[in-house]
């Protein structure tokens, strides 16, 4: 394989009616292929609203089957352009069971595989456990026609032991796709204090596994106003240097250049992969370590 790729991130506001958001990913996708990109991460969630903000069965009916018609429209979007997807979607596997879950598509438009969401969230508008089982198919790595990568989606990114795993794995790019916002009643500095922890908890993942790290968030104003998603979409290379990162207000579509020799360059002059003492770890596995 090359030592670059070209990613394309698509960072897009979304609307209640799904075939909508479908048609307007497609046609980003095919800028962004136009515009150079070899691999091109949607959001999460990009055909629908971010539904979580209320538990209504009625949501359910957003869901469909993974492969299925959605991923069906994007395999002949790849294929036509040479470009490897990874999206995003609802996933109905079976008669109540629901996941959070990615679909990974290659540049000849051949379907890869999917990775369900493991970590599932609660809080205030993001209600999560009420639609998602937990993912089951453990963490994934993808060897595709330009990079060999992994998929987080949106709450794995701010667990350490997700980005290590895929990483020991063998991805070269840890890949975010992410749906996440400010409430507009917040104050400026919550809302800086937010975004920077965000940020900041994935750039070290880079610099922890000596991996690019691309983390693709949506942006627009969604709950009747309530909810402003901060965008602010980023690239940034093995040791958390930021390459690029969209605004926290407009759609865009950015192709960035990564070389995926770095992590080689970095994980030998900071060998943090070489010193780890993985005979010590055995606690991680536990809830919570009490004193005996």
């Amino acid at each position: 394989m090359p030592s670059t790729v070209k990613v394309g991130l698509v960072q897009m506001s979304c609307l209640a009616d799904k075939n909508a958001n479908l048609a307007k990913a497609v046609a980003l996708v095919k800028r962004a292929a136009e515009q150079g990109a070899q691999i091109v991460c949607l959001q999460e969630l990009f055909t629908s609203l971010y539904f979580c903000d209320v538990e209504d069965y009625d949501n359910f009916l957003l869901a469909e089957p993974i492969p299925g018609p959605s991923t069906e429209t994007l395999q002949q979007v790849a294929a036509a352009h040479n470009v490897v997807i990874i999206a995003s979607l609802f996933e109905k596997r079976a008669q109540g069971i629901y996941h959070n879950t990615v679909a990974v598509i290659d540049a000849d438009g051949s379907y890869l595989g999917k990775y369900r969401k493991m970590h599932i969230p609660d809080d205030p508008a993001y209600y999560e456990k009420f639609y998602f089982t937990p993912g089951d198919l453990g963490y994934k790595v993808w060897k595709t026609k330009y990079a060999t990568f992994g998929v987080l989606i949106c709450w794995d990114q701010w667990y350490p032991e997700a980005a290590r795993i895929t990483s020991l794995m063998g991805a070269e790019i840890l890949f975010y796709p992410t749906a996440i916002g400010w409430a507009t009643s917040q104050e400026e500095a919550t809302n800086t204090e937010q975004y920077n922890a965000w940020q900041t908890i994935q750039r070290s993942h880079a610099v922890a596994n000596g991996v690019h790290v691309v983390s693709v968030n949506r942006v627009g104003l969604e709950q009747d106003g309530a909810m402003q998603f901060w965008g602010g979409s980023f690239v940034c290379n093995p040791f958390g240097t930021l390459l690029y990162k969209a605004s926290h207000s407009e759609e865009e579509i950015h192709v960035e250049e990564i070389n995926l020799a770095k992590t080689d360059q970095y994980r030998t002059h900071w060998p943090f992969m070489r010193d780890r003492r993985i005979d010590s770890y055995q606690p991680i596995t536990r809830r919570y370590i009490d004193e005996a």
